[in-house]
């Protein structure tokens, strides 16, 4: 019974200490149980095995790894405009199947350009014939007839065999990755003070030192120019007087790092969401006007140059009102 108990430890699971107090009640104590800790060796077998599935498991994951790097790297390239880039192809995995679809791919997308350009070069092309044989009979009629009906004609087949030269240009360009000929050092000043003259533009050279570029003159000298033509067109629109020539400012300046040629103009400017597309084929702003001339290859051949070249073209807004086409060209020779 209760009365007839002592204190002391009673077994149990876990063992209870029991102590009778003054009073008649129990005070009751109970050792906590011991913390079982995983045996050392076991933690080393873990450990080690471990060690063991990483080593093991790592040679796999990396060629994995490496495989889809290359594959993401082939991506790139073949986005930067590089349509020839093949993936090779390993194994039968999962990344092999999609090495293969992307070499299908971009074959089929390789060939589909391929073919549009040479169509687009031949047509333009075959164009020159039939245009050759109306310039011939627009010259052959008799003089003193229809004197405005021959001047528009006349202008509009040198507005065509324009538009023809600039198609064979770009086709010309799109087919080759780098310059390969008629590489050259060019006069920076000399060329853009002969090209400024003919459309009455002021030049602003930076500087004393002789400024000069290795590259091909004459796509130099067509970049210039058709910079030049568009502003000399849409500048004409800040004038008052039909009569007043536009404003055109050309300035040339040499960095550590590059060649600067800026041409500005004080037409209605190009709208900030509209200055890059404008150097895309055939885009032409909102408003463009059928008299202003071009057909929206100007400003794309423009690009197409600089590039080659290593270099760009971006539109800047000018102060007082217009836009200034900025070129920059790495310069070679610092």
């Amino acid at each position: 019974s209760a009365s007839q108990a002592h204190s002391g430890w009673y077994l149990g699971h876990p063992p209870v200490f029991a102590l009778r107090l003054p009073d008649g009640r129990w005070l009751l104590g109970q050792r906590p149980a011991p913390k079982r800790r995983p045996p050392n060796a076991l933690i080393h077998i873990f450990f080690i095995a471990a060690i063991g599935i990483a080593l093991g498991a790592y040679p796999v994951v990396r060629r994995l790894t490496r495989r889809l790097e290359r594959l993401q790297a082939s991506v790139d390239r073949w986005g930067g405009g590089q349509l020839s880039t093949r993936v090779e192809v390993e194994g039968e995995d999962e990344v092999a199947h999609l090495a293969a679809s992307f070499n299908r791919a971009s074959e089929h997308i390789e060939s589909l350009v391929n073919a549009q350009k040479s169509l687009l070069a031949n047509a333009s092309h075959e164009l020159r014939s039939p245009l050759a044989r109306i310039r011939m009979a627009l010259e052959l009629l008799p003089s003193g007839q229809n004197i405005e009906v021959q001047d528009e004609l006349t202008r509009n087949i040198h507005e065509l065999d324009q538009i023809i030269d600039e198609i064979l240009l770009s086709s010309r360009l799109d087919a080759t990755s780098l310059l390969q000929a008629n590489l050259e050092q060019i006069d920076c000043i000399g060329l853009l003070a002969e090209e400024c003259a003919r459309v009455d533009a002021q030049l602003d050279i930076d500087g004393d030192a002789d400024i000069e570029l290795m590259g091909d003159a004459k796509l130099i000298r067509r970049m210039l120019r058709n910079l030049l033509e568009n502003a000399r067109r849409h500048g004409a629109h800040s004038s008052a007087a039909s009569d007043i020539p536009p404003e055109i400012l050309a300035s040339l300046r040499q960095t550590d790092n590059a060649i600067e040629i800026d041409v500005c103009d004080r037409g209605p400017g190009v709208p900030e969401a509209e200055r890059e597309h404008i150097f895309e084929p055939f885009f032409r702003l909102a408003g463009a006007r059928e008299a202003d001339g071009g057909v929206g290859l100007g400003l794309a051949l423009v690009r197409q140059i600089a590039k080659r070249h290593g270099g760009n073209v971006v539109c800047l807004p000018r102060d007082g009102g217009g836009s200034c086409f900025r070129i920059s060209l790495p310069n070679k020779s610092a």
